[in-house]
């Protein structure tokens, strides 16, 4: 959102076309002209759906949190449970629905804490973060096929040192604990 005094304005859209449809997100190509040089640019945006990170806090102070393995990285990444919005669904469904699906834990009514841009340079999703508090373990596992996950159980007071040596490196599990932790108050 410009401020008061920005000059900076939208590029046009001149044409946009999806040059890659890769299962979980396609890649498009648009055509936007400058406003402030008038030359034409191509500009890649992958398009994704949306998706959502959970906070599950247990009555113990602690997070439910999960290990798995990540392709991008080629490394065991912790993290909190979450995955994409099914068609249909609105993000305050998926949130129990992943808790449940990833880690067998349920909770009360799912919160919203708001949303990110997963990367508003170069993807067009939200991600939404959602705090279930008083998390207990009620059901079995139902993990997809390219799933193996461990869940950890992680107290609260631990998250900013696992944060600091890197131990919790995904950005968008560092941007939903930081709005925990600020909405919260937990440092």
């Amino acid at each position: 959102m410009p401020t008061e005094n920005s000059n900076i304005k939208p590029w046009s859209l001149n044409r946009s076309k999806i040059v890659g449809d890769f299962k979980i997100f396609k890649v498009r190509s648009d055509n936007r002209t400058s406003p402030r040089t008038g030359k034409d640019h191509e500009f890649y945006v992958i398009e994704s759906v949306d998706w959502c990170n959970v906070i599950a806090v247990t009555k113990n102070e602690e997070l439910v949190m999960v290990e798995q393995y990540r392709q991008g990285v080629s490394q065991i990444e912790l993290e909190l449970p979450g995955g994409m919005i099914d068609p249909g669904e609105t993000p305050i469904e998926t949130a129990p629905r992943e808790l449940r699906e990833e880690t067998g834990y349920a909770g009360d009514q799912a919160e919203s804490l708001g949303f990110v841009y997963a990367n508003p340079a170069i993807m067009n999703n939200k991600v939404h973060t959602f705090l279930i508090q008083n998390a207990t373990l009620q059901h079995e596992t139902e993990f997809d096929d390219g799933e193996d996950l461990a869940i950890r159980l992680i107290p609260i007071k631990d998250i900013p040192k696992l944060i600091s040596e890197e131990k919790i490196s995904h950005s968008l599990m560092v941007a939903a604990l930081s709005k925990f932790s600020y909405l919260n108050k937990i440092h």
